[in-house]
């Protein structure tokens, strides 16, 4: 499975209303992307978890791709408190396919609960360098994620794709759910090539990395959907 992440929580050159958002994913489901993980902006252009931007984010996209996953973030920077961002997603009144948690981050258990209790599918986010995997493990309902996002922090292309085994090997296999494995900036072409090697599934998008594999800038996310859909296919 090829995920497009579009834009993260980059403050220029990606796209963030939900109009951007729209033309972005259609053009990345155009060239191969099966499943869309979003960060929904407010006003300012600040990560938000507001059920207004949620809600618009997420009808601009699935009318532009309609009957594609799409997931956005929960991460503790949209709000500190994990009791007001599960308040939060007590009140969206347009629900993801899927969100994502950080369990290295307060809370997580807690925020992660209230996505299954609304039918909202969790991706696990298993940061490299903590101790979310441990976390993730000792949770009892870890088998009822729709997937372990494991997320290799390390942006050196040399050391990057020992990092993301470590990581794997810290999630296991036990929890018996999917895995994405992805990298970002300098390791994010090295440790896709590793998850492709592994037959994991991949992400890419602006989020994750603002260069091609050469090293040349790449002109949107369509341009990385596209290379990495190659890479898959080799």
């Amino acid at each position: 499975m090829l995920q497009v992440c579009p834009n993260g929580s980059r403050a220029q050159g990606v796209p963030v209303t939900p109009d951007e958002l729209a033309a972005a994913v259609r053009a990345a489901v155009d060239v191969g992307a099966q499943d869309v993980h979003l960060h929904p902006r407010d006003a300012a252009g600040a990560d938000t978890m507001d059920p207004r931007h949620v809600a618009a984010a997420l009808s601009a996209v699935r009318a532009a791709a309609p009957g594609v996953p799409v997931g956005v973030t929960t991460g503790a920077w949209t709000a500190e408190d994990p009791a007001e961002r599960a308040a939060l997603i007590r009140a969206w009144t347009v629900l993801p396919d899927h969100a994502s948690v950080n369990f290295h981050e307060d809370g997580a258990e807690r925020v992660a609960e209230t996505l299954l209790d609304r039918g909202v599918a969790v991706e696990a986010g298993i940061f490299s360098g903590t101790e979310a995997a441990a976390r993730f493990l000792r949770w009892p309902r870890a088998r009822e994620v729709l997937r372990v996002l494991a997320e290799v922090t390390d942006t050196d292309p040399e050391t990057s794709t020992g990092t993301a085994k470590d990581l794997l090997h810290a999630v296991g296999t036990g929890h018996e759910r999917p895995v994405l494995l992805h990298g970002e900036d300098g390791g994010a072409w090295p440790v896709l090539r590793l998850a492709v090697r592994f037959n994991l599934d991949v992400r890419v998008g602006l989020e994750d990395v603002l260069t091609l594999p050469d090293g040349t800038a790449a002109v949107d996310n369509t341009a990385l959907v596209q290379t990495a859909g190659t890479l898959l296919q080799a």
